[in-house]
């Protein structure tokens, strides 16, 4: 590989690996005197656990141990918290329900953990779990939020009577009421966001191997963050103190959001490896992943939006219900609060928006963050109501939007943010131009011909990145910063290695931060190494999420190159004897502007290991770390335009054009982040069309359970996406970059339904967008 700086598109240097099944995974981890565990879980939704029998468990070969919830209590573990405390309008903090690692009371979802077998192989472990014998009293449970509310509903946690959370408000809502009563139109809905499961390619897994010779903890786990894994289960459960435990995050199969969070079986894992004294691995089946790994979205909303008479928006009053499962998860209060409530404004001038959020306990699996992380519920609730809007009114969509745009930056939003930057109009115009949105009548004639419904929809969506600044999060209820660390460490022999606190499970760090070296240095990208998922080698950082590993990583490794450059030109120019204020680096060499001389790179780098002939007074070595905490989010946007046929017959819906428009700001690598929108995208088209996690409401089993009954998108349910960019920088961040990573998944749902709403005729139509669904809706709207 050659040098390939910003904007090249370059090949993914990591996928060589990948491709060749030399990627190495938890799985593949071996530890020697490993052994395997399994985990007891809870076949009820909700019930008291009156006993607990592992006699014929331990008795059955190769078994090791079984351990349950009260050894774990009485040797210190700590419950499962979340990170981010949310007050109630009231002023009441939120009511958080305990959650032990392993239970001993009772179990709230079916898959609660409850006991853990250690045994030679897998296959023993498995066999010796199905032999734990537990009494359970079955409870009523209930798995729906809204009938969670109701009264005489089974009460889930002690601590949060009626089983609510929080009851939480942002804006002003005796302004919105007073627009509300005033406007010339008010278009109302009931907007549903369907629960999802992650669905990771590669499953949780973790191994735990206590060294008791070293009194040392190690975990390999499938984390997005491993810094913050180590700083939860030192400093909040008590699995071991911070500097003897190690935690590595090895390559990641995706990750989605899903696996940001502290989960029990990492906790177990170790805390079992010193019970038994052996290395404790656990890999997670298909089944288990859908049963325990946290869901997305599950919001149930009733929206008003106002407008005067000339089609202005004048208001927005949103009331949310959000389902939060058994259990609080590590940022779930997060989700439809500050990541979701505060980006309801969109790309619209809203003088007046007030949201009220209820969040409720359910028997059903957590919930946190899922790729979008309270963006997409934001964007579908408020694109939905748009196009529905447009259509009240007579109002092509495209209009009505342009209309209401934010024009002048920066704008103050009412709900919290401060858009620092961009160009709506422009996405918009790129968006219709690429969808000839000009011809879509002829399209949609030629369609009725051959007994088609064509639609189509279109979605502006705007999210916020980089979960930032720390002193601004904190004072909204973060635990923890959510700055960036990088270190730059130039070899004797001029390679370079970076070591970065974000985590890279998909996005192609590898590539992208080495072409951020190249582009500086100029030198091959093949001649940087990018370190990072593990806490021994790396400085503490604070992962990947909320597509900040290019705004807020990528920042740090910026300003720790710019402390690498500037001693690297003092040792340029004092061994070439000239003004440092002339050293230029390019191609892989230091110069002397406007003369010949020059020193090769690795030159310099040996210089400074030598020591000797250095400036006087400087230290040998050339190596220099940052910390970057951002000034403010960063606010990528754009446009999506679904253009869809329909069969009335069986209500099968075929996406036959797909256009994303996206501002992106500077872009690193186009390659990459086409990738990135084209599988957001995908994921997108997954909400809307096909996946729905379905529990059954009388017994709380989860329906879909396997890929037999949840619906995951191929590739024959996609069309070719036609993507482009448009470029506003974010003046917040060196780089001027903004992040890409989940606004395929925020900006695609609301076009699909929109496109399908407008084929059939009907705005009653929620998520998955199933034939039986979209059939029903048509013959429904027939009737009427």
């Amino acid at each position: 590989m050659g040098i390939e700086g910003i904007g090249a598109r370059v090949a993914r240097k990591e996928d060589r690996r990948f491709v060749t099944g030399a990627g190495r995974y938890v799985d593949d981890m071996v530890v020697p005197g490993m052994k395997h565990a399994a985990f007891v879980r809870s076949p009820h939704a909700h019930a008291r656990i009156k006993g607990i029998d592992v006699t014929a468990a331990q008795a059955m070969p190769g078994v090791i141990a079984v351990l349950g919830g009260r050894e774990l209590q009485a040797d210190g573990i700590g419950n499962l918290i979340c990170g981010w405390m949310i007050h109630s309008k009231d002023g009441s903090p939120m009511n958080m329900g305990a959650w032990s690692p392993l239970a001993t009371e009772t179990v709230r979802y079916v898959g609660d953990a409850v006991a853990i077998v250690v045994a030679e192989t897998k296959g023993q472990a498995r066999d010796a779990a199905e032999a734990v014998e537990i009494d359970y009293e079955e409870l009523p449970a209930v798995t729906e939020a809204v009938a969670a509310l109701e009264a005489g509903a089974p009460q889930i946690h002690p601590e949060a009577n009626g089983n609510l959370i929080y009851d939480w408000e942002i804006g002003e809502a005796k302004a919105v009421d007073e627009a509300i009563s005033r406007a010339a139109h008010v278009t109302r809905m009931r907007i549903v966001n369907n629960r999802l499961v992650p669905n990771a390619m590669e499953p949780r897994a973790a191994l735990g191997h206590y060294d008791k010779a070293e009194d040392h903890y190690t975990c390999w786990t499938t984390s997005q963050n491993p810094h913050v894994a180590r700083l939860v289960m030192s400093a909040f459960y008590n699995v071991a103190p911070e500097n003897k435990l190690r935690v590595i995050a090895p390559d990641v199969g995706g990750g989605f959001g899903s696996k940001i969070y502290i989960y029990p079986e990492e906790i177990v894992c170790l805390w079992a490896s010193k019970k038994s004294g052996v290395p404790v691995k656990w890999v997670a089946d298909r089944t288990e992943s859908f049963l325990t790994d946290a869901h997305g979205r599950d919001h149930v909303s009733e929206v008003q939006m106002a407008f005067d008479a000339d089609n202005r928006m004048t208001a927005l009053k949103v009331d949310t219900i959000a389902n939060f499962g058994a259990y609080m998860s590590l940022f779930s209060s997060a989700v439809p609060t500050y990541l979701y409530a505060t980006l309801l404004s969109g790309q619209y001038v809203i003088p007046a928006i007030h949201a009220n959020v209820r969040a409720v306990y359910t028997n059903t699996a957590p919930v946190d963050a899922y790729r979008g992380a309270g963006r997409p519920e934001a964007t579908y609730l408020l694109e939905r109501i748009v196009e529905t809007a447009a259509r009240e009114l007579g109002v092509p969509p495209a209009e009505l939007r342009r209309k209401n745009f934010i024009r002048e930056f920066p704008y103050q939003t009412p709900v919290i943010m401060n858009y620092d930057a961009g160009d709506y109009e422009a996405s918009l115009s790129a968006a219709m131009e690429a969808a000839d949105y000009a011809g879509f009548e002829k399209r949609r004639d030629e369609a009725k011909a051959r007994g088609k419904l064509r639609g189509i929809g279109m979605s502006c969506y705007i999210e916020a990145c980089g979960i930032a600044p720390s002193a601004a999060v904190g004072s909204l209820g973060a635990g923890v910063g959510l700055w960036e660390s990088a270190e730059v460490r130039v070899n004797a022999a001029g390679t370079i290695e970076v070591l970065t606190g974000s985590h890279s499970h998909g996005q192609g760090h590898e590539t992208t931060f080495a072409q951020l070296v190249s582009d500086r240095f100029g030198v091959g990208i093949d001649t940087v190494n990018i370190v990072h998922g593990d806490t021994d080698k790396v400085q503490m950082g604070m992962g990947t999420y909320g597509s900040r590993s290019g705004a807020v990583g990528m920042s740090a490794i910026v300003k720790a190159l710019d402390k690498v450059e500037k001693k690297a030109k003092k040792i340029a120019a004092h061994l070439m004897e000239a003004d440092e204020g002339d050293i230029v680096i390019e191609n892989g060499e230091c110069k002397v502007a406007g003369t010949d001389k020059t020193v090769p790179w690795f030159q310099v780098a040996l210089a400074a290991y030598t020591a000797h002939n250095l400036p006087e007074g400087m230290e040998p070595g050339l190596k220099e770390g940052a910390f970057y905490d951002p000034s403010n989010f960063t606010f990528p946007a754009g446009c999506y335009i679904c253009e869809v046929e329909v069969d009335p017959d069986t209500g099968k819906t075929e996406i036959v054009q797909f256009v994303a428009a996206d501002d992106f700001g500077n872009i690193i690598n186009p390659m990459i982040v086409e990738g990135q929108v084209h599988g957001g995208i995908a994921q997108g088209v997954g909400q809307a069309l096909l996946e729905g996690t379905r529990y059954d409401p009388g017994s709380g089993q989860l329906v879909t359970a396997s890929y037999m009954d949840y619906t995951m998108p191929r590739a024959d349910d996609l069309p070719s996406f036609q993507v482009s960019t448009s470029n506003t920088p974010c003046p917040g961040n060196p780089l001027g970059i903004k992040g890409c990573g989940e606004a395929g998944a925020i900006g695609s749902p609301p076009a699909v339904i929109n496109a399908i709403t407008d084929a059939i005729g009907t705005n009653d139509l929620t998520m998955p967008a199933t034939p039986q669904a979209v059939w029903s809706a048509l013959k429904s709207a027939t009737r009427h």
